[in-house]
């Protein structure tokens, strides 16, 4: 594979993803995070759902990550006033399961996801055809490409526009400098899980331009107010203690289940506030520079999409990244085609999904907090009974999840056999 190596830029969990993948395909890579710990306490919670489920048990992660999670068995609604594939969705605590991933590691991975690196440059060099990435500690990374996983603030998608812009792409073909547009906020707050609240519960108390969400772990749950904002906004915006003691009031006594109130349970230290990006980017990548994730597309937090699309892209890239590599030989290295056509095969595989997940998370969004009147009759009466609910389950979302990719270079069990086959097995280990 010749001196072939990556540079992740973000160690979240698609950073993360991408590092066991890489690993597994015998590249070489680097991490730069730029916080000062891989594992930050304060994260949220995430739901996985079972084609992600079944891509982290290729790295031999299943069985710590069934011990942490608590699958998603049970929904309840209030107002105001899937076996078929063989898994269900599961609750992390974020904080856990980067913790899982990262640890998952092996120790000489775990040594290449470096911490307190903040990248402030990224320099395509086509003489060399490499990629050096600065941070601001003065040090700076060279290889082969580099991955952008950081982020809804992605500093790789900032220095891709501006690299595009340098060489002359008119404004009109490059992303806007904040291509992500903003129509609800939200303030989310995680706590230890109640005994009156047993593990794997979901819930959610529906309000004009307003819902609470629920989402209960193993030992920690979560809940997320929704509020959408008087007009779209584009802008970052950096929300004061005062700011969420005001939403927490006007949500505070809104129901989280039948004995509990949302006053109940709020602890401003595990509390955060923010603004919800949606939206997919123009552009994912150019010369030896591509975007994963959060980098280059944002959902609403309803449907538990973002993280789920987010892993998908690194199955898709780093499946063309490992096939352009083994072709190029032990001896050399894919030529800026090949990495071109590594990165257009992955954008193939994966726009037409990201478009139809972000409309469906959009519409979630909006039908928990009855953003019209044809939205509130829907969610209110017409979406309500079980039988519209087992339909969309199993002739939408089941249809859809059974083509999830796999990495097509690692062998394992198949973890998760239901009813419903996969589209894409899992390469058998081979018995010697």
């Amino acid at each position: 594979m010749g001196s072939f190596k990556v540079i992740i830029v973000g160690g979240g969990p698609a950073g993360l993803v991408a590092a066991h993948a890489l690993h597994q395909a015998g590249i070489d890579f680097v991490v730069l995070e730029r916080r000062g710990s891989v594992v930050d306490p304060s994260g949220a919670s995430v739901v996985l759902n079972p084609p992600a489920m079944r891509i982290l048990s290729q790295f031999g992660l299943r069985e710590q990550l069934e011990d942490a999670g608590a699958e998603l068995n049970h929904v309840k609604s209030f107002t105001n006033a899937g076996y078929n594939l063989g898994a269900a969705q599961v609750i992390y605590h974020r904080p856990e399961l980067v913790r899982i991933m990262y640890e998952g590691l092996p120790s000489d991975a775990r040594g290449k996801v470096l911490t307190d690196k903040k990248v402030t440059t990224i320099h395509q060099n086509p003489d060399s055809d490499t990629v050096t990435v600065s941070c601001s500690d003065g040090s700076t990374y060279t290889g082969s490409i580099a991955i952008g996983a950081d982020g809804a603030h992605s500093r790789t998608r900032q220095q891709l526009r501006q690299a595009m812009i340098r060489d002359g792409q008119p404004l009109s073909i490059c992303d806007d400098e904040k291509p992500y547009e903003c129509a609800y906020r939200m303030l989310w707050c995680s706590f230890p899980r109640p005994d009156s609240i047993p593990p794997g519960l979901g819930g959610e108390t529906q309000g004009v331009d307003r819902t609470l969400a629920l989402m209960v772990g193993k030992a920690s749950a979560m809940i997320i107010c929704y509020e959408k904002l008087s007009e779209p906004t584009r802008e970052r915006v950096e929300y004061s203690d005062k700011d969420m003691a005001q939403m927490f009031e006007s949500f505070a006594d809104w129901p989280v289940t039948e004995t509990l109130r949302f006053r109940d349970v709020f602890d401003s230290r595990t509390a955060g506030m923010a603004n919800l990006h949606e939206g997919i980017v123009k552009n994912f990548s150019k010369g030896r520079v591509c975007l994963v994730s959060d980098s280059c597309h944002r959902y609403t937090p309803n449907a538990g999409l973002g993280l789920n699309n987010g892993i998908q892209d690194v199955v898709a890239l780093c499946n063309e990244i490992q096939a352009a590599v083994e072709q190029a030989g032990p001896e050399s290295e894919p030529s800026q085609e090949g990495i071109t056509k590594a990165f257009e095969s992955y954008l193939n595989q994966r726009l037409k999904l990201m478009k139809k997940d972000l409309r469906g998370s959009a519409l979630l969004t909006r039908l928990q907090a009855w953003a019209s009147t044809l939205h509130y009759i829907m969610a209110r009466y017409l979406l309500v009974p079980d039988w519209v609910q087992r339909l969309t389950i199993n002739y939408v979302a089941v249809p859809t999840m059974r083509q999830a990719p796999v990495f097509k270079y690692i062998a394992a069990e198949e973890p998760y056999v239901g009813t419903t086959a996969w589209v894409h097995p899992i390469k058998p280990r081979t018995i010697t």
